[in-house]
């Protein structure tokens, strides 16, 4: 019998759930439109869902992780993580502002398809720069490839590795998106 996940260490996760990096599916689009689709059926309404992360920029290799932002009024999150528990979704991280949940991890490994969703407040959404401006900018989203895939083995069983060693990569061209689109891009 598999022990549960919430008996797992982070290094028995880490080895369950390795990074994993795969050619850019365009099946990836259509998998975040069914679970917004999904979200939508039970969220209130003035929550807004967005695709982030590696796989909602353009030929890139991923994990092939669907990563969801939903921005609502810091008022509503509480409400709004009983509802996606009751939808499926794990509770991964809780902090003042925000709230993590994941979906398609099972004490077997992944499943099929498989969510991060980050609950956010209100304005606080740096990836939707950053996401923009690489399906803007090809060349960059081929550098951040490059990182990726230079990081992938040595960090394979350590995510908070793999994601320590990209933050400046995404701090810096967040910073770039963000002064060529106005901070108000998406308000």
């Amino acid at each position: 019998m598999s022990k549960s996940l919430s008996g797992m260490t982070l290094q028995e996760l880490w080895q369950l759930f390795p990074i994993q990096l795969t050619e850019h599916k365009e099946y990836w689009k259509d998998w975040y439109r069914e679970e917004q689709a999904f979200l939508s059926s039970f969220l209130p309404r003035n929550v807004r869902i967005y695709h982030i992360g590696s796989t909602s920029i353009k030929e890139i290799w991923a994990k092939p992780i669907i990563d969801i932002l939903a921005e609502a009024p810091l008022e509503d999150h509480q409400t709004i993580k009983e509802l996606l528990l009751r939808n499926g979704y794990l509770c991964m991280a809780q902090s003042k502002n925000r709230i993590d949940f994941n979906k398609g991890y099972t004490p077997d490994g992944f499943a099929e398809r498989v969510f991060h969703l980050h609950l956010r407040n209100f304005g606080d959404h740096n990836e939707l720069y950053f996401r923009d401006y690489l399906n803007e900018h090809p060349k960059i989203a081929k550098e951040y490839e490059k990182l990726k895939l230079s990081l992938w083995k040595p960090f394979e069983h350590d995510r908070d590795g793999y994601t320590e060693q990209k933050t400046d990569f995404v701090r810096k061209y967040t910073q770039l998106a963000i002064k060529q689109y106005g901070k108000g891009k998406y308000q």
